[in-house]
């Protein structure tokens, strides 16, 4: 079992710090674009430390290579001044990750090896085109036509509490939907005040992984049907002890069970993805929403739900997402790739929520936005989505990025593709 760390940690960046109490921060650029190398090719990685804005001296680094080819080298160097030049190369479909922290005498790392900043984390890939996940279930389709059938036997009734919030011309409430099994939806939903029928496009936010609230984001229903849920079911607006409560028992780890996590049927992933499906029903039933265009949106957990629920739905007309979660879960197990750190073990019945299996369903234009030294969700996983959309898509990469982090001044990558009919 991987370790689990608390729920709140991916959003917050740690950075690493001298022993004089310094700021150390890094830059990192390849010699070419990082998406176009091919096999055996060197890949050259320029590193740049810096302590307090200026060229650090006598910092003890550790740099480590890994790559989806399995491979590991590390190295421990002083960085004075001098730019850190590593090369490496990968012959097979897939990529390389270049990790670049600071350690102190006893060699340990400073801020902790998963610290979202005052490191380098970059990467560089392999004939990105070919990088493929594992075969979907047998039965994937079955058993989604069956939870969508159950679903279907729960009318869509809900209620709407009407919300103050401070944005003129915008209506909000706290709205619970009925739903599959044990909790509803529950979000709040804005929107202009007045709308007439079929006037409104519909969007549905998702959140990431965390047993916390959301905020009331009134503003971004100024032109739409604006309806962003929390991923449990809880209550909106509850004290900080309501939701620590539950952290520490009910939804402590939630998901990372292997043994609840082998059946689909009952998984905890299952009832969420309910609950996102009907937030996407919900919306579509206001008579205010234009019947048309419909986006869904999320980022990590939210990305997860935002790519699963177009897959389930065709009404959905866009999909944006940042650092999307779940893709190729069985990718380190399965196909020997860097694995990510906070990740459920693979067990097959993972393989009914993996979003790049999802993912081939989409029939809206897709846009993701993601990192080459993100290894909560790695680049390889990423591009294993990528690469099974059929519809209109794009994918941006941004060198240095980790999940919760982005590297000053780097540099950005996009591939795209039309619609493959």
């Amino acid at each position: 079992m991987k370790k689990i760390f608390g729920a709140f940690v991916l959003a917050f960046a740690l950075t690493a710090s001298s022993a004089f109490g310094a700021n150390i921060t890094f830059t990192g650029k390849t010699d070419k674009n990082p998406l176009e190398y091919q096999p055996g090719e060197t890949m050259t990685f320029t590193v740049e430390c810096f302590c307090d804005d200026a060229p650090a001296e006598n910092v003890k680094l550790r740099w480590v290579r890994s790559g989806d080819d399995g491979e590991r080298e590390s190295q421990e160097v002083v960085y004075n001044k001098e730019p850190l030049i590593i090369k490496t190369s990968l012959k097979t479909p897939g990529f390389v990750r270049i990790q670049v922290m600071q350690i102190d005498a006893k060699g340990d790392v400073i801020g902790g090896e998963h610290a979202e900043s005052g490191q380098f984390n970059g990467g560089a890939g392999v004939l990105l085109n070919e990088i493929q996940g594992a075969p979907e279930p047998d039965d994937f389709d079955a058993f989604w036509a069956r939870q969508k059938a159950i679903l279907a036997q729960v009318p869509i009734k809900y209620t709407l509490t009407p919300v103050d919030n401070n944005v003129d011309g915008v209506v909000s409430y706290d709205v619970k939907v009925d739903c599959s099994g044990i909790a509803p939806v529950s979000g709040y939903l804005s929107m202009p005040k007045d709308a007439v029928a079929k006037s409104l496009p519909g969007r549905v936010q998702y959140q990431g992984y965390s047993v916390a609230p959301i905020g009331l984001n009134a503003a971004a229903g100024r032109d739409k049907i604006y309806f962003e849920i929390n991923c449990h079911g809880i209550l909106n607006g509850q004290s900080q002890e309501y939701y620590q409560t539950l952290q520490r028992t009910f939804l402590k780890g939630y998901g990372f069970s292997a043994e609840q996590n082998k059946n689909p049927e009952s998984c905890y992933w299952c009832g969420m993805i309910m609950r996102a499906l009907r937030a996407v029903e919900f919306v579509k039933s206001l008579p205010e929403w234009d019947g048309v265009n419909l986006t869904t949106s999320g980022g990590s957990q939210g990305g997860m739900q935002c790519l699963t629920v177009a897959g389930l739905d065709g009404d959905v007309t866009a999909v944006e997402t940042v650092v999307p979660w779940f893709c190729d879960v069985s990718g380190a197990e399965l196909s020997g790739r860097v694995d990510s750190w906070f990740m459920p073990s693979w067990v097959d019945g993972l393989g009914y929520f993996d979003t790049t299996n999802h993912a081939k369903r989409i029939k809206g234009k897709v846009s993701i936005y993601v990192g080459l030294g993100d290894y909560v969700c790695p680049p390889s996983g990423e591009m294993v989505l990528f690469n099974a959309i059929k519809t209109e898509k794009r994918i941006r990469f941004r060198q240095g990025k980790t999940h919760g982090y982005e590297m000053p001044n780097a540099e950005e990558f996009v591939l795209e593709s039309p619609r493959q009919d």
